[in-house]
């Protein structure tokens, strides 16, 4: 199932958006789910759709940093791997408690790198 969302998110990518403003969408779109299930935590079922959502997103992230021909490099790699690995940490947490508080730390991170990516790809136009 991850592999044919993988590709779906590639086709995607190869669309009209460059790879970093669709990431950014990406992003966004999971902190604007989370945002909404800070509302959910007395249903489970909505609270852990929209958590798992951003699961989803960050297991797509993970499969292609992991792949050879991902061209980015190696540190950067790294750092996104590690930061991927806190965040599976910090979803198993928020779907054991069902602490709305704890969304924010996913939703913060979502939003800053939805952020960067918009910068960086601002930058490259303007460059």
């Amino acid at each position: 199932m991850v592999h044919e969302q993988l590709n779906a998110y590639q086709r995607v990518q190869q669309a009209n958006l460059s790879g970093r403003e669709l990431e950014a969408m990406a992003f966004t779109r999971a902190a604007l789910k989370l945002e909404d299930a800070k509302a959910l935590a007395d249903q489970p079922a909505e609270f852990a759709k929209a958590v798992r959502f951003n699961h989803l997103l960050w297991t797509i992230i993970q499969a292609d940093i992991v792949e050879p021909q991902n061209q980015l490099p190696p540190e950067l790699k790294a750092n996104i791997m590690s930061l991927s690995i806190f965040v599976d940490k910090q979803t198993s947490k928020v779907l054991r408690t069902r602490d709305a508080a704890d969304l924010d730390t996913l939703i913060n991170i979502n939003r800053n790198l939805a952020a960067g990516l918009r910068t960086t790809t601002d930058s490259a136009a303007v460059g």
